[in-house]
């Protein structure tokens, strides 16, 4: 279902776990490629609070619009928290909304959109109660575990079934790039079960494990195991200090429900 490397975008359509599912799921991942940024933020970056001009980044939005198949955009200014925005009526325009991490709706053709840059964005699904959420997760919302809070607004807004929810966490920081030097300030005791070698950490598998620990399946849970320091394909934060004084785009990740 997923391919994560060679294209500009990667993505699919959720399987469904219910014949009476009245709606499908689709998402997609997009790279840097692509766009129309030049610079430190070519091509397609989608952040239009990093520096970059802001007619571009509204021109990559609008293609990234048109590959997805939406009229509208639900974006968040993010800032590392865990706030979570919940959309209960459709659209009538691209629309920000400020200081929040994580966004939820059951609106149909609502397309939530996820910035990121060695963050995860981390996309759920459940097609039971017709549902979804676009999660900003680094390792400060790791910390929060922003993806435990949000599968219970899940759970208490549209009485979701943890059970029936997918996951799939984009390409984001590795656990080969995942230097923490200062982690015994900065991270949780129990994050050391993570710890891959020296002030080195998995969070992939930080993000597995706070998902089944609010009951998601093992097996409703894809990662794509791509890290964006490593590749050349992705805006990468951690990159961009060593290159530009951390001047990067952002990549963008996407997810709707459609009518069956």
């Amino acid at each position: 279902m997923v391919k994560f490397s060679g294209n500009d975008v990667t993505g699919g359509n959720f399987p469904q776990l219910t014949i009476n599912g009245r709606m499908r799921c689709s998402y997609m991942m997009f790279n840097c490629e692509g766009g129309e940024s030049d610079g430190n933020f070519k091509s397609l970056n989608v952040g239009l609070h990093v520096g970059d001009d802001a007619q571009a980044v509204l021109a990559n939005r609008d293609i990234v619009k048109r590959r997805v198949g939406v009229s509208y955009l639900l974006s968040a200014l993010q800032v590392h928290g865990s706030d979570i925005y919940v959309q209960k009526e459709p659209l009538t325009g691209d629309t920000e909304v400020q200081n929040y991490d994580a966004l939820i709706t059951n609106q149909g053709g609502v397309a939530l959109m996820t910035q990121h840059a060695d963050c995860q964005a981390v996309l759920l699904y459940d097609s039971v109660a017709c549902v979804i959420a676009s999660v900003h997760n680094g390792w400060k919302g790791s910390v929060q575990n922003i993806l435990g809070k949000v599968v219970g607004q899940m759970v208490r807004e549209f009485s979701s079934e943890p059970a029936h929810i997918q996951a799939v966490i984009s390409p984001s920081l590795g656990p080969c790039c995942a230097e923490f030097i200062h982690h015994q300030k900065e991270l949780p005791p129990e994050f050391l079960q993570f710890q891959v070698k020296e002030n080195y950490f998995d969070f992939w598998q930080i993000s597995v494990k706070q998902l089944m620990d609010k009951g998601l399946l093992q097996e409703n849970i894809i990662l794509s195991g791509q890290c964006t320091v490593c590749s050349d394909e992705y805006f990468s934060y951690r990159k961009a200090v060593r290159c530009t004084g951390g001047v990067t785009g952002r990549n963008g990740s996407v997810i709707v429900l459609r009518d069956i």
